[in-house]
């Protein structure tokens, strides 16, 4: 081994495989000493919420939906707080990663790791939306083109990075404060521009900017609770060193959380009772932006303060596996590829009764086949690779025996034919 580089055959065992990935993992993990743990069960807790949450959202007889119940409140609640905390800790972890080297712009490896985890992250928002069935029929549907959580944080992302290319070189202060510009920008803004719905776009590129085509989200205002990550991200790293780190972050967090919560909406009336500017008072009357903010900073808090007590290595693997149990979990439960998973059978049909523990089985079984893949992810994308390279032989190998010579006749015959249509044509 030279380096951080590992050489893998195609011939070599399942075992040696994963024996010497697992002994890089170790290495790596061993040299990355300023690992925030903390966030990492943020992102298990986030995953797992989310986990229970569609599948309860998804399969719950509308009979059973009553707000006056008690526990169906709380849970409905507590469900609107996962998507705010995933998005938060997205920008929060990445945009740590981003800036803990010395390199700054374009010499930063991260950007170049950053850009393509976003195109990544893209990619594989629009793939689980693809049915081959429709393919096969020669039709892509318009589902295909509706925007969820993985198209906002890969867009975040490069979003992140591009602050971070203009800002970072200028003035020490100007990263973290576009970041808070941006996010305070957005919710406040927010009444505003979700009422349009962008018709003089293609709806592809609409469906980032309105719900009104039935996208789940949308960038704005989504991209604000990753840019407020990203500032936190900063904060944390400039202080890193300081001795009373967790202390004062927990206290601030407490602080603004119950702020947000309880009185940001009066802050807004106050504000337009000031000024008369009417979308202080529009947020008034729907501050839900902010008030998730304020929850997502005690969640924050919450973590921070039993940190010690979540360095659990099986707690860790989930909060680093959130995208393969999204997409595992996304292909069981809505049918990636061809439409036919338990959303499709068991469309709002169960009672709570059924619901529960099946959202537990869910949660197990989801989470199980991640972490299973993730131990098996090196010797499966080896395999993987031979089998197209296998593929990619017996294409060239008939090609070349069978194949030529029937690829010989068949320009032959186009050429033939063009020949004759010209000069029908020309006559």
């Amino acid at each position: 081994m030279r380096g951080n580089c590992i050489i893998l055959h195609a011939k070599t065992s399942k075992a040696t495989v994963l024996q010497v990935y697992r002994m890089y993992t170790k290495v790596n993990m061993g040299n990355n000493n300023l690992r925030l743990y903390f966030i990492d069960a943020m992102r298990a807790w986030a995953i797992l919420m989310m986990l229970q949450g569609h599948f309860v959202d998804g399969l719950l007889d509308n009979a059973f939906r009553d707000n006056s119940n008690g526990v169906y409140s709380v849970w409905k609640y507590f469900r609107g707080v996962t998507a705010p905390v995933f998005f938060t800790v997205s920008g929060f972890i990445f945009t740590y990663l981003l800036i803990k080297g010395n390199e700054i712009g374009f010499n930063n490896p991260r950007v170049k790791k950053g850009i393509k985890r976003g195109l990544q992250l893209l990619a594989i928002g629009y793939l689980l939306r693809l049915n081959f069935f429709g393919l096969l029929k020669g039709q892509i549907y318009g589902s295909f083109y509706l925007v969820d959580v993985l198209h906002c944080i890969g867009l975040s992302i490069l979003g992140i990075i591009g602050i971070y290319l203009l800002t970072i070189s200028r003035n020490r202060y100007l990263f973290p404060g576009v970041l808070l510009a941006t996010t305070i920008v957005l919710f406040v803004l927010e009444p505003n521009y979700k009422q349009y719905a962008h018709h003089y776009l293609p709806e592809m590129m609409a469906n980032y900017l309105t719900k009104a085509n039935g996208s789940v989200f949308t960038i704005i205002p989504w991209f604000g609770y990753a840019s407020i990550g990203a500032f936190m991200s900063v904060l944390f790293n400039r202080f890193k060193n300081f001795k009373y780190l967790y202390p004062a972050a927990i206290a601030s967090f407490i602080i603004v959380g119950i702020g947000l919560l309880f009185y940001s909406s009066g802050f807004f009336l106050k504000l337009y009772n000031w000024t008369g500017m009417l979308v202080f008072s529009k947020v008034y009357f729907n501050n839900y932006l902010f008030i998730r903010l304020g929850d997502v900073s005690l969640v924050f808090a919450v973590f921070m303060l039993f940190r010690k007590f979540m360095s659990h290595s099986s707690v860790l693997k989930i909060g680093q596996s959130t995208l393969s149990i999204y997409v595992i979990h996304y292909i069981i439960l809505y049918g990636s590829f061809t439409g036919l998973g338990l959303y499709y059978f068991l469309n709002h049909s169960l009672s709570p009764t059924i619901v529960i523990p099946g959202a537990l089985a869910f949660m197990v079984i989801t989470t199980m086949l991640a972490l299973q893949y993730e131990r098996n992810k090196v010797y499966i994308k080896l395999q993987l690779s031979s089998a197209v390279r296998l593929v990619q032989q017996k294409g060239e190998a008939w090609l070349n025996e069978e194949g030529q010579p029937l690829l010989k006749a068949f320009v032959l015959k186009s050429k033939l034919t063009l020949i004759r249509l010209f000069r029908m044509v020309k006559n």
